[in-house]
């Protein structure tokens, strides 16, 4: 039986609810399948841990992680903690340290779900968003000087490399040269941004002409968003910078019809660390501990790193057992209805234990 070890780190908010939801939800797709088995571990660190130690995760915590063949991470951030206490505390540095700068977002609207675009149904919307997840406008540049003077000074320097640019372009251009439509639309703000984003511009040209089956065009960010809701057909695989994918992977999620279904991997494509497969919706403390946190985007988020793992097949057979529930109308009230987190995860797995493809 093939045997992964995976670190489970529900950390904050609504993900340990989540992460437990799709904990149950992949040991029973582990006994549906027979062939693979998950080893897991969890770690107990985020904003409680922060407020007993005075850090996210211990010293060594890259170190003790990086035995792990994934990662299944929650969600991190605190009502009482600064939010750039808790990211550079916990999800950035595992992300940096491990250098998973493939941030890999699908999009598609599930069977059953009424998403807010007009005549837009399963299968009209169907997306890949590529975001760089090393550098760009998050490298962590930057400082502030004379604080609390009136010529108080705050920078924030977008790193734009060639090495980070040309290795993300070639990871969208072969994810895109992967899918049917082999379509790949670049994201960029050259008009404005005239350095670093017109490096990105002249060097996804360069990888471009690696990949002449891959039909792709260039938007900026500002028409993208226009784009994404008129002419939503019209795009397949996306790649943008870590800013630009970060805010309209959100609102794909909601053109979707909601964050609680949208997934993330962070991949690091050598395989040299763990990769980390995390829900897009964060800690959503208003609804923490009600019950009716929405658990697919963490299911979504598990098939993704079994896919990671070599799983396809068990990948596809979680998916079907979603849509299955998402079909039969079990939906939490993000998406109009009225179940609960135990509801939706309890129909999963028995669509799951129901599956005979």
């Amino acid at each position: 039986m093939r045997e992964y070890a995976i670190a489970a780190i529900p950390a904050d908010g609504i993900g340990p609810e989540v992460i437990a939801a799709g904990l149950e939800v992949l040991r029973a797709l582990e006994q549906r399948d027979g062939g693979f088995r998950l080893k897991v571990e969890q770690f107990p660190w985020g904003s409680d841990y922060y407020k007993r130690h005075g850090v996210l995760m211990p010293p060594d915590g890259l170190d003790r992680l990086r035995a792990f063949d994934a990662i299944y991470f929650g969600a991190v951030g605190a009502p009482d903690v600064p939010d750039h206490v808790t990211l550079w505390g916990l999800r950035l540095p595992i992300c940096q340290g491990f250098d998973q700068y493939a941030n890999v977002r699908p999009t598609r609207i599930l069977k059953g779900l009424t998403a807010p675009l007009r005549n837009c149904g399963p299968g009209d919307l169907d997306w890949v968003i590529v975001r760089e997840n090393s550098e760009g406008e998050y490298a962590g540049h930057g400082g502030r000087a004379h604080r609390g003077f009136p010529e108080e000074v705050a920078t924030e320097v977008a790193i734009f490399t060639r090495v980070g640019v040309t290795r993300i372009m070639r990871y969208a251009f072969r994810l895109a040269q992967s899918r049917p439509r082999k379509k790949l639309t670049v994201v960029t703000k050259s008009n404005a941004q005239r350095h670093g984003m017109v490096m990105w511009d002249e060097i996804a040209a360069e990888v471009a002409a690696e990949f002449p089956d891959v039909t792709w065009d260039k938007m900026l960010v500002d028409a993208m968003t226009t784009r994404m809701v008129l002419k939503p057909a019209s795009l397949d695989t996306i790649v943008a910078t870590n800013l630009h994918a970060d805010i309209l992977s959100d609102l794909a999620a909601a053109l979707a019809g909601s964050l609680g279904v949208a997934p993330t991997a962070n991949i690091d494509p050598e395989r040299r660390f763990p990769s980390m497969f995390e829900p897009i919706h964060g800690s959503a403390f208003d609804i923490t501990g009600k019950g009716i946190a929405n658990p697919i985007a963490t299911f979504w988020t598990g098939a993704q790193m079994l896919e990671h793992l070599g799983e396809g097949a068990a990948a596809a057979r979680l998916m079907r057992a979603v849509e299955r529930v998402t079909e039969a109308g079990i939906l939490t009230p993000d998406l109009g209805g009225k179940a609960t987190t135990r509801e939706v995860t309890d129909a999963v797995c028995e669509a799951l234990r129901g599956d005979n493809v």
